[in-house]
């Protein structure tokens, strides 16, 4: 089974149009296709910067593989997760610009669904293969924010 975190955003914002059409209720309107914009935007740019630091230091990007090197420069100083961050964003991101306010408890489903399908086991790999040193970065970089 392919197991890949753009699969379940994808199954995630399929879930979010399907509330929106059997439940709708706007609510959103126009400051939600921009703030939505804001997220997509800022998204894109910490899934660049992860992708960027992470080819730099000639390391994975795919989840489920064994990391080569600890990543802790660039966005990784303001998340130790970046790519799920940008994730979670385009969660919300569709959210607004679906304009589907009912669909707003799918948002910390899916994070508790990052954390413990994709998270808790990337962070087992890291502290087993850099021990202290992703302790030290653990204790210095929020998991999220």
């Amino acid at each position: 089974m392919i197991d890949l975190p753009p699969l379940w955003l994808a199954a995630f914002v399929a879930a979010v149009w399907g509330i929106g059409q059997a439940l709708p209720l706007p609510l959103f309107g126009r400051a939600g296709d921009v703030l939505a914009a804001v997220l997509v935007a800022a998204g894109l740019a910490l899934v660049a910067g992860a992708v960027a630091a992470m080819a730099r230091a000639r390391t994975t990007v795919i989840p489920h593989r064994a990391p080569q090197v600890l990543v802790t420069q660039g966005v990784f100083g303001l998340s130790r997760n970046p790519i799920y961050l940008a994730d979670a964003g385009f969660l919300l991101a569709a959210i607004l610009w679906l304009d589907v306010p009912l669909a707003l408890p799918l948002l910390p489903v899916f994070l508790i669904l990052l954390r413990e399908r994709f998270i808790r086991a990337e962070e087992a790999r890291l502290r087993a293969a850099f021990g202290a040193e992703f302790d030290a970065f653990a204790a210095r970089t929020r998991r999220w924010l």
